[in-house]
């Protein structure tokens, strides 16, 4: 799986509180192990953002990303959209 970061998501990782990005790293890492591990309830969205998917980062914090097939033949191309609390995204 390639894993890539937009700019959108560097911008609000970068304004997010410390112990937000410190989760948001940790589950990245449970991420990579496991997309689907319990704890992180990746699971479809819909309404303006259908076609991506969300991670719990902490109760309130989500990070959103959207998943393609690589042109190069490498697999999975997973690219993290943005983060923030729930009613932030889903507003």
């Amino acid at each position: 799986m390639l894993l890539r970061f937009s700019g959108k998501f560097n911008k609000t990782y970068g304004k997010a509180p410390y112990k937000i990005r410190d989760a948001f790293d940790t589950r990245l890492k449970l991420f990579l192990e496991n997309p689907y591990h319990p704890q992180l309830n990746n699971h479809r969205l819909s309404g303006k953002y259908r076609g991506y998917r969300s991670i719990n980062v902490t109760g309130d914090w989500r990070a959103i990303f959207s998943q393609h097939e690589d042109d190069d033949d490498d697999g999975i191309v997973t690219i993290f959209e943005v983060i923030g609390t729930h009613s932030q995204l889903y507003k």
